[in-house]
């Protein structure tokens, strides 16, 4: 069996370790040989789902304006759904007209588009028009700022509070660069038919024409979003997305001491991701990996394969030393249904925590039969060998 998973694997593993009746722990490949100024930093490789720098990741902190990203998520939802249109208009209360910060400068008393307001957001990062949308969809920013919150509780982010619309500063708003990773691939998953508004450079209202203030658009290739933020107490910030050779980076940094700085660490993390990692190919689904013993089944063993084609983000000067094992409770009780979750790969690589793939059972192995199960349990007092 050793040998067989060594072969099916091919040139991608060093050496192949089979163990029994052990459970691998899942892990990430967080890979530290990088340093950087910012406070918190998060790069993940989206297309592996593996986490290639972190440092403080998992830490309060003052998301300033990357906060607009649920702002953004809770409209995009309702676009998706059909409950709100592009061509729908809100009214421009006092309250929003006379927000500080950065502005669309929408005009009291007037009526704005929600197109307009999204790209009053995105592209121009306008606190006013954070204002205008929340009231427009929850009558009132406080009541705008419960839903953000409970969404955020919905799509798993545990260490984000809302307190407003726009990430103006407010102890009760707060953020985790983990979270804003999670939420930057949910815009990027969940609405593919607007995201490429993060990719916009410029966006004219009112005879104002503003730049987008992405550092990475247009400098790094294949940059195409997502939020820039700052505030005295987070400092400057980024989340940014580079789709590139068939993998999608998201990067976020915060604490950062100015404009200058984040321009330059954002482009360089993105590039180092790039460089120093790559996506290696482990297995396509249906392929058979190993064989393990199946207790009292209609057949002997099963094959262990992967649900869906399988890809890992290592880096290139590690592959060599890189070592795999499938570890699996033996025997595996049968009945056995295709698909069930029976075994993992695990991925050893100098350095860096495990990566524990799934394994599932290529096929489905029903119960033996009385006299099946009787040699079954013959044999096992004989030979101590189950089968």
């Amino acid at each position: 069996m050793m040998g067989n998973l060594a072969k099916r694997i091919g040139a991608l593993v060093a050496g192949v370790v089979v163990l029994t009746m052990t459970l691998a722990v899942p892990g990430g490949a967080a890979a530290q040989a990088l340093e950087t100024p910012a406070r918190q930093a998060y790069l993940i490789d989206l297309s592996t789902d593996t986490v290639l720098f972190a440092k403080n990741a998992d830490d309060a902190m003052t998301p300033s304006s990357m906060s607009k990203l649920m702002t953004v998520y809770l409209v995009f939802e309702r676009l998706a759904k059909g409950s709100l249109k592009l061509t729908d208009t809100f009214p421009v209360s006092e309250r929003a007209w006379r927000m500080q910060g950065s502005k669309m400068f929408v005009m009291v008393g007037t009526q704005v588009s929600v197109a307009d307001l999204l790209r009053g957001i995105i592209v121009q990062s306008g606190n006013d028009a954070c204002i205008v949308v929340a009231e427009g969809l929850a009558s009132s920013e406080e009541a705008f700022a419960a839903q953000m919150t409970a969404k955020a509780r919905e799509l798993g982010l545990t260490g984000s509070r809302f307190a407003n619309a726009s990430g103006w500063p407010d102890p009760n708003q707060v953020m985790t660069a983990h979270d804003l990773a999670i939420l930057a691939d949910r815009l990027i998953t969940d609405f593919p038919q607007y995201y490429p508004i993060f990719s916009e450079k410029d966006f004219t209202y009112g005879g104002i024409t503003q730049g987008n203030r992405d550092p990475l658009l247009g400098k790094v290739p294949g940059a195409d979003g997502l939020k820039t933020g700052h505030t005295d107490d987070g400092g400057f910030g980024l989340v940014g997305a580079v789709q590139r050779d068939g993998r999608r980076l998201v990067l976020v940094l915060n604490g950062l001491s100015s404009m200058a700085e984040r321009a330059a660490e954002g482009a360089r993390i993105m590039e180092w991701g790039f460089r120093e990692f790559e996506a290696f190919p482990v297995a396509k689904a249906g392929d058979v990996l190993a064989d393990a013993p199946v207790w009292l089944g209609a057949a002997d063993t099963v094959g262990l394969t992967v649900a869906k084609d399988t890809r890992v983000s290592l880096r290139r000067a590690a592959r060599p030393d890189m070592t795999v094992k499938v570890v699996y409770d033996s025997p595996i009780p049968a009945p056995v249904a295709a698909g069930d979750h029976v075994a993992d790969l695990v991925i050893s690589v100098p350095d860096s925590p495990d990566i524990s793939l799934p394994l599932v059972a290529a096929a489905e192995v029903g119960k033996a039969g009385l006299f099946g199960r009787i040699f079954g349990n013959l044999r096992l007092l004989l030979t101590g060998e189950a089968g």
